[in-house]
């Protein structure tokens, strides 16, 4: 990856559509998990924006940077301000990573690896999280929710 400006556009095409999911959510099924030692709808979408900030904070920083724990929020209102306030701070992370920040190898638990190789990590990690997104809202549910990348 070369160009931060077309990874930041396609990021962006996956997290619109967690935060439109949570446009269909209502604060009683914030709580919803599909198992018990599961995460919550909450906790899920915490940890999408939580570990997104983390790993363009490590590329920025050049090593691991722990994220900040997040407090559970008591409304959809509040986890969709906490998910918006989250991606407004790893989108200004991500226009100030340099093409030298990129290329940097960096130490990510025993694993040297490229910037540019953690960022696409990061993106498939939302990804990933993303999908089970749909499974919960499914499952407690939800049935109109949006497609799965938006453009």
């Amino acid at each position: 990856m070369t160009n931060i400006n077309a990874f930041i556009k396609d990021w962006q095409s996956h997290r619109k559509v967690l935060q439109a999911m949570l446009d269909v959510v209502t604060t009683e099924q914030l709580s919803y998990r599909p198992w018990e030692k599961g995460m919550s709808v909450s906790e899920l979408a915490l940890h999408i924006a939580g570990a997104m900030n983390m790993f363009v904070s490590t590329v920025k920083n050049g090593a691991y940077t722990p994220g900040q724990k997040a407090t559970p929020p008591s409304t959809i209102e509040e986890l969709k301000a906490k998910i918006a306030a989250d991606t407004e701070q790893s989108e200004a992370i991500l226009t100030s990573i340099t093409p030298e920040q990129l290329e940097q190898s960096i130490d990510f638990f025993g694993h040297p690896i490229t910037g540019a190789v953690l960022l696409q990590n990061a993106k498939d990690h939302e990804i990933h999280h993303k999908g089970q997104m749909f499974v919960y809202l499914r499952m407690a549910g939800i049935e109109n929710l949006p497609f799965f990348v938006s453009r």
